[in-house]
């Protein structure tokens, strides 16, 4: 059966590293059959989030701008996909801004029970991704039943388009065909 799959590259560069592994990624799920839609945060509005609370009542942030819209995409996916560039050893600014903004999901009935993280980074060490991999864990224990089903990291990467050729690629790909 199909999975329904919700991929945000959080990205601010179209063409990135981050996002280059996400169409791989995609590529890959949608040969083995799932529906999946991607969301450029790149091309949204999505403002911080104000800490009132407000949503776990209403299920809805008060910011009136693309985030919602986003989140509803969100609570209806069985499995979402992050892919961010790594700054400064951590998720770049976008990503947390959308976690942050995801906090209406907390009181709402969402599907979701795997999440996958793709990374570049232009430092090459294993451990460079260890950051964004606790950031994103912490948000993910939040959740009842749902965890880190994989990451993918890029090392070595800088410029849009060094990508081409890193092992990552095929990684990501592989990993998105064998969701099923």
């Amino acid at each position: 059966m199909s999975k329904t799959i919700l991929v945000i590259s959080t990205s601010p560069r179209a063409g990135g590293n981050s996002d280059r592994m996400a169409d791989e990624w995609i590529r890959g799920a949608r040969e083995a059959g799932n529906i999946v839609e991607k969301v450029a945060l790149r091309e949204h509005t999505v403002g911080f989030c104000r800490g009132c609370l407000t949503c776990q009542r209403t299920r809805r942030c008060i910011v009136g701008d693309d985030g919602n819209d986003i989140v509803g995409r969100m609570l209806g996916a069985d499995i979402l996909v992050f892919a961010t560039p790594i700054y400064y050893y951590g998720m770049c600014g976008q990503m947390k801004t959308m976690l942050d903004r995801s906090n209406p999901l907390y009181s709402d009935d969402y599907r979701f029970r795997e999440v996958y993280l793709l990374a570049a980074a232009a430092e090459e060490a294993e451990s460079t991704v260890d950051g964004a991999v606790t950031g994103l864990q912490g948000w993910i224990s939040c959740f009842d039943g749902v965890r880190l089903a994989g990451t993918v990291f890029a090392g070595g990467v800088t410029q849009p388009g060094e990508i081409e050729g890193h092992p990552a690629l095929k990684e990501a790909y592989e990993m998105g065909a064998s969701v099923r």
